[in-house]
């Protein structure tokens, strides 16, 4: 049988043809819009909207739907007034390791800039999530995550100001908490974290620099020393288009 180059078996847009067998336009296009990163390499700028609705004989709306999803996959990223080749997502270890080890894995450079340090009395849906006493002060450390000064993340942290009374004259806002926890003789024992879909609310999208409309991955963490006591408790918002995580399961 022959099929048409976009429905060939083992083609690209192939996994996207729904039962009914009609392959939405977008779709198609997007399919061949993603053949064509791979020639331009990552970093490449693609032709504008006029320039592929002209190419692949569609309306602009079909174009700009079509770069929008490869947009939000993190296959294309927006750069000034045009749109580039997006590199590899950065995959995140599920572990105990830090954001910044994570990160030179990969050959990136981990930074964070610091958004606020304050310390307040530890209200109740806090106290019972971290076994903090009620009203007993507590620091929140808020910073964006950044790889190679791209901005890919925002960060919260909230520790017992008792378990690091220094932390707002000591600590670098730019360095490792996990490192600056060692260096205090702190050691991490284990860790209870959940993952989940989001969108950034407007003042989350402001600081991380996306739209809105851009999913994010929230992991929230509970984490304790050795010696089981409650640790810190943080919340951190990743971009989706720009990270993935990872794990090793053994049975």
């Amino acid at each position: 049988m022959d099929y048409p180059n976009d429905q060939a078996p083992g083609a690209p847009v192939r996994s996207g043809i729904p039962e009914h067998g009609r392959i939405p336009k977008y779709y198609a296009v997007k399919a061949r819009i993603a053949a064509l990163l791979e020639e331009l390499g990552e970093g490449g700028v693609i032709p504008t909207e006029r320039d592929l609705a002209e190419r692949y004989d569609v309306a602009r709306e079909t174009v700009r739907q079509a770069v929008r999803d490869l947009v939000l996959e993190g296959r294309l990223r927006r750069r000034g007034r045009g749109t580039v080749v997006a590199g590899p997502k950065l995959a995140q270890p599920l572990s105990l390791a830090s954001y910044t080890e994570g990160v030179r894995r990969q050959g990136r450079t981990p930074g964070r800039s610091l958004v606020t340090l304050d310390r307040f009395p530890c209200p109740e849906p806090l106290a019972a999530e971290t076994g903090i006493g009620r009203g007993e002060p507590v620091w929140h450390l808020e910073r964006v995550l950044l790889a190679d000064d791209e901005r890919v993340g925002l960060e919260s942290t909230y520790v017992a100001v008792a378990r690091v009374p220094r932390l707002d004259t000591d600590f670098d806002p730019d360095s490792s908490f996990y490192g600056y926890l060692a260096a205090q003789g702190i050691s991490f024992g284990d860790a209870d974290e959940r993952i989940e879909t989001v969108l950034a609310t407007p003042r989350e999208a402001l600081l991380i620099g996306t739209p809105p409309a851009l999913p994010m991955l929230l992991i929230h963490r509970i984490s304790r020393d050795t010696g089981g006591r409650p640790l810190e408790r943080v919340r951190s918002l990743y971009r989706g288009d720009r990270f993935s995580f990872t794990t090793h399961l053994q049975g």
